[in-house]
């Protein structure tokens, strides 16, 4: 009995572990300077912000209304430089920039390591069993 409890609680914990879709949003960063075709904006301590990443500019007040698509050129000591791909209004520093976060590697996520975890569990209790 306390091996099927055990079994069904890791299996729980795993389908817990794994976010919802309306959990996963883009992080947001300030626009600090507008060229004719780029935006800077402080990436801040993000390192997972690299050249060649795609994002979009938003407006706040208009209920987050899509004013452009960017690439990042460079990031360079906490600032990053994007050139706009598509615009629907020029960019002004009242925009915000929004990227995706990427995923995590497999192995660097909490429910690769609870499953060790839960595996490792499970395994001791059977092999105590036996």
């Amino acid at each position: 009995m306390t091996m099927r409890a055990l079994a069904a609680s890791a299996a729980l914990l795993t389908v817990l572990a794994i976010p919802a879709s309306a959990q996963l949003r883009g992080v947001r960063f300030e626009v600090v300077d507008v060229g004719d075709t780029t935006v800077a904006f402080r990436a801040g301590g993000e390192r997972w912000i690299h050249p060649g990443d795609r994002g979009i500019a938003v407006d706040p007040r208009r209920r987050d209304a899509l004013v452009a698509r960017l690439r990042v050129l460079r990031v360079e000591r906490g600032t990053a430089t994007a050139v706009v791909t598509g615009q629907t209004t020029s960019v002004t520093t009242d925009h915000i920039v929004v990227f995706q976060e990427p995923k995590r590697r497999w192995y660097a996520s909490k429910s690769f390591w609870g499953g060790i975890v839960a595996g490792a569990a499970l395994g001791a209790v059977v092999g105590f069993q036996l």
